[in-house]
């Protein structure tokens, strides 16, 4: 047996997974379930070959839902030591950006821009060769017409933030596991730590 790499990501309303061997794709599973990572992810694990155990896990580290992105993260944190795997992060732009690329005849820019909850969307612009040409950023519908570098846009808003500019090209992606290798390597060595891109909804109570 080759050297296993198990990809998890649970950063928006999908849920996904995927097992790959030298580079290769054994198997995956996708699913869109809104909320109720935790109750899907580990089965999902669990239904993949040899129970999904690998010597590397790449995880998504957001930006992307509080929970999502934590349950993704504590899952690989807590598989990597139970098999003693090496652990790596990548961001949900760069993985939505790719899968965007995937879909043109030849590469060009790429503006993602993701749902962020509260009408805001997470937004950043990517070159044609899948490095962000700008940290990703928070924004209002309105802010965003005014970030966009690039004719292409992708992601859970593309349509809505599309419409808006006029943009004749949009692809209405949400990031899946089993497209991780188009992601660049160096783009995959995030440390395994959370990036919310939001404060969460709910904030602890302040006593006097």
């Amino acid at each position: 047996m080759g050297e296993r790499l198990l990809a998890i990501d649970t950063a928006t309303i999908a849920c996904s997974v995927a097992l790959f061997e030298d580079g290769v794709l054994i198997t995956s599973n996708y699913a869109e379930i809104g909320r109720g990572h935790a109750e899907k992810l580990i089965p999902a694990i669990a239904g993949l070959p040899d129970r999904g155990k690998a010597a590397k896990i790449l995880v998504n580290c957001g930006p992307g839902s509080f929970t999502g992105v934590r349950i993704g993260i504590s899952a690989a944190k807590a598989l990597a030591l139970a098999w003693g795997a090496d652990i790596q992060g990548y961001s949900c732009l760069a993985l939505v950006a790719a899968q965007a690329q995937e879909q043109l005849d030849v590469p060009l820019p790429v503006c993602v821009a993701m749902l962020a909850g509260h009408g805001e969307y997470f937004l950043q612009n990517f070159a044609s060769n899948g490095k962000p040409l700008a940290p990703f950023a928070a924004l209002t519908p309105e802010q965003a017409t005014g970030a966009v570098k690039a004719d292409i846009i992708a992601g859970s808003a593309a349509a809505e933030l599309a419409t808006a500019i006029g943009a004749d090209m949009h692809f209405p992606i949400l990031p899946n596991a089993k497209y991780i290798y188009l992601v660049s390597d160096e783009m995959k060595k995030m440390p395994a730590t959370a990036t919310y891109g939001r404060k969460p909804d709910a904030q602890p109570a302040i006593t006097a």
